[in-house]
């Protein structure tokens, strides 16, 4: 596997280890508990939940969950998951989904970490990301917009619940100019 630790300026994207566990958990805020992980995190959930990351980057599965880090010091600002061939997804899609701690948002980095992920997902063999945003949502139909994403309709997922979907060719340049891998 190639080194999944794709770098812009001082953001990079590296896999979750267990060392991010309570840096996951303190910067969760009520937006990441309700928008992203369906409910308040708990320090087991997120250890069972990193053990099955760090399982899916060892055998190659559908889910690839980076932290999002930046500076020199690499700290977690947040995530960004990848999931290949997930229900409702053609062949050729990946899922994107992601959430930055409140501390670090504002500042363009969940742009950035989609950006970064979609080039690793093209790397990867994807053809198109798609991103599924509760219509509420606005900071992440924002995200959305910025990396390029064309909404393209609005559908329920198996719970019922309603989402905007969003998509992006990933053999099209990103907003700065640079072409796809």
């Amino acid at each position: 596997m190639r080194d999944p630790q794709p770098v812009d300026g001082d953001l990079v994207l590296s896999p979750l280890t267990p060392d991010d566990v309570h840096a996951h958990l303190a910067g969760e805020d009520d937006l990441l508990a309700h928008w992203l992980n369906g409910g308040p995190g708990t320090r087991a959930g997120a250890e069972e939940y990193i053990r099955h990351c760090m399982e899916q980057w060892a055998t190659r599965g559908p889910l690839r969950a980076f932290g999002i880090r930046v500076g020199a010091e690499r700290v977690l600002a947040g995530t960004v998951d990848l999931r290949f061939g997930a229900p409702g997804l053609a062949a050729g899609q990946v899922n994107v989904a992601y959430g930055l701690y409140p501390a670090w948002r504002g500042r363009g980095l969940a742009t950035r970490a989609v950006l970064l992920a979609c080039r690793y997902a093209a790397g990867e063999g994807a053809d198109q990301a798609v991103i599924q945003v509760d219509p509420e949502n606005t900071g992440s139909a924002a995200v959305a917009h910025r990396a390029g994403f064309t909404r393209v309709g609005r559908a329920r997922d198996g719970n019922g619940d309603r989402f905007d979907r969003y998509v992006r060719d990933l053999s099209a340049p990103d907003r700065a100019g640079a072409p796809r891998p």
